[in-house]
């Protein structure tokens, strides 16, 4: 057994409708590691269900799975915003979240994350970035105006296959862009800062 194995035989389930739409992602996909998969989509319910967010933003909805997850531990009256850049999954992601558990508690927005993030009222209690990996400065510029005291920010695939531990020899645009950004967040003193090594890189940071 591979210590990845072992730790999600010891994580809470994932639950069935969540497994259905992992299996479908890989079978139907391109990049379908993109999909946040058991472990991931159990730690942002846990969050989630330990933060109590009345209002979340999603930047990038993929196939929906992470949408579904940040939507299942909601507090009462609690909403997700999911912003989807890819136009050709919105068929997809409307039925998906018509007839998924929690899928009512989640708006769908479809279109360029930079634009579509100044159209929306805040405060955000919670944000969850994994959208397009060179602009995660730009929604960070865009957010912190928008969040509540207090609030707290995700953004996945900050270690980027480990790319980013040396930027010498990996300089294409994503790995640059996700090193700044990493520098960034760890010198903001708005900002309390930890990166997770769990699957690609995954920052915490919570608004001081």
């Amino acid at each position: 057994m591979t210590r990845e194995e072992y730790v999600t035989a010891h994580t809470s389930p994932e639950p069935p409708h969540l497994e259905r739409l992992y299996r479908h992602t890989h079978l139907t996909c391109l990049y379908p590691r993109m999909c946040s998969g058991h472990l991931q989509g159990r730690l942002l319910a846990m969050i989630v269900a330990m933060v109590k967010p009345r209002r979340v933003l999603e930047l990038g909805t993929f196939t929906g799975y992470s949408a579904l997850c940040l939507a299942e531990t909601l507090p009462e009256g609690g909403e997700v915003h999911t912003v989807e850049v890819d136009d050709e999954m919105e068929e997809h992601l409307t039925e998906l979240f018509a007839t998924a558990p929690g899928g009512d508690r989640i708006t769908l927005h479809i279109g360029d994350a930079r634009e579509v993030i100044p159209t929306l009222p805040g405060p955000w209690d919670l944000v969850y970035v994994d959208a397009n990996k060179r602009d995660y400065e730009a929604y960070l510029d865009l957010i912190i105006p928008r969040m509540s005291p207090g609030g707290f920010i995700l953004a996945d695939n900050t270690l980027w296959d480990d790319k980013v531990l040396d930027t010498a020899k990996n300089h294409d645009a994503q790995t640059l862009a996700l090193d700044r950004f990493n520098g960034r967040v760890a010198s903001d003193p708005r900002l309390e800062t930890v990166i997770l090594p769990l699957r690609d890189g995954l920052t915490l940071m919570r608004l001081r």
